[in-house]
């Protein structure tokens, strides 16, 4: 109500507020940060929690890139320092455990929302691992008097990894599944009653960018057209069509367009950079996607089992190479973290 207001006052003609013209107020324009956040939970995608407050961010993700990046940084330095001194004698994947959630305790310090921490990537084909890994590291937030309610445990979205999520979920533990690039890995995370799923726009969009080579048309891929933004938009539209409650996250974003053009998304986790960019600009910003919209849209539902995900996912050459692509990344980020706690 208050936004129509502002709108019918700024259409009559008033500049200002002026005490001769008091059905006039004072216009503050609104940078694109803002309008987004109108229609979108923004997330930070950071490790560096000193630059959160200027975001107002409800949430922040982390990934074990993030923090290997973070803990470069010599104002870090220290905390990890303290941190892994603070374990010595432990067995390294303790140690690295104690670093990540120490790092989320001074994320939560600066949100309100929640923080979502990654399991090893070196476990992603592992149930058993991903399901002792995760609750250890929910132990160690709750032991630091963090509610579980505002912890999300990142998984990759292999099959194992799914499973282990519906594992957790059955616990209380809520869920973030990532490096997700293929619908039927969206589907079968809405069937595991996964909390939370993060689409990667940037990843996809450079899949089929490169795919392209010469051809590649940057004008008719931007916007609605990306094959990024549509692989969110059509994950977006059939949980909303089903009633799936499982909260979408378009993640890895390149450029504001991509973020825009995915406005009204439940949740968008936007990097500082292009989190700055969105500050720096007022010019305006419309809601992309609409659950109403999305509900009457044309689709059908469909299952998976595991033999027809695998299937399903080995069809989709983009989201097969970008999934293995994106765990040995992580895994191997893991490993340089694992070498520098053991070098302190």
């Amino acid at each position: 109500m208050m936004l129509e207001f502002l709108a019918a006052v700024n259409e009559a003609g008033c500049a200002g507020y002026s005490p001769r013209r008091p059905d006039c107020v004072l216009m503050e324009v609104m940078n694109q940060l803002d309008q987004l956040k109108q229609y979108t939970t923004v997330v930070a995608d950071t490790g560096n929690f000193r630059q959160l407050a200027q975001f107002a961010p409800r949430d922040a993700t982390t990934n074990p890139s993030l923090i290997l990046k973070a803990v470069q940084q010599p104002e870090y330095g220290p905390l990890l320092k303290e941190t892994v001194t603070a374990h010595k004698g432990q067995p390294l994947e303790e140690i690295v455990d104690h670093v990540l959630v120490r790092f989320g305790r001074e994320i939560l310090a600066v949100v309100p929302g929640r923080v979502s921490t990654e399991v090893d990537a070196r476990l992603s084909f592992d149930t058993a691992a991903t399901v002792a890994r995760a609750r250890r590291i929910m132990a160690l937030y709750e032991d630091a008097g963090i509610a579980r309610e505002r912890v999300l445990i990142k998984i990759a979205a292999t099959w194992e990894g799914i499973q282990a999520a519906r594992i957790l979920e059955h616990e209380g533990i809520r869920c973030n599944l990532t490096l997700l690039f293929a619908f039927c890995q969206a589907v079968a995370c809405g069937e595991a009653g996964v909390q939370l799923i993060s689409p990667f726009v940037g990843r996809i969009y450079d899949w089929y960018k490169k795919a392209a080579g010469p051809a590649w048309d940057e004008a008719a891929n931007a916007g609605a057209n990306d094959p990024g933004v549509k692989s969110v938009a059509q994950i977006y539209t059939y949980y909303k069509k089903f009633g799936i409650a499982t909260e979408v996250m378009g993640a890895s974003f390149r450029n504001t367009g991509q973020i825009l053009a995915l406005a009204g998304c439940d949740l968008l986790t936007i990097s500082p950079e292009l989190l700055a960019q969105l500050q720096g600009t007022d010019a305006p910003v419309t809601r992309a996607l609409d659950p109403a919209a999305a509900a009457k849209a044309p689709v059908h539902a469909v299952t998976y089992h595991e033999a027809s995900f695998r299937w399903a996912l080995n069809e989709d050459a983009m989201a097969t190479e970008k999934l293995a692509e994106g765990i040995r990344a992580f895994a191997a980020d893991a490993a340089k973290l694992d070498r520098m706690i053991e070098g302190l």
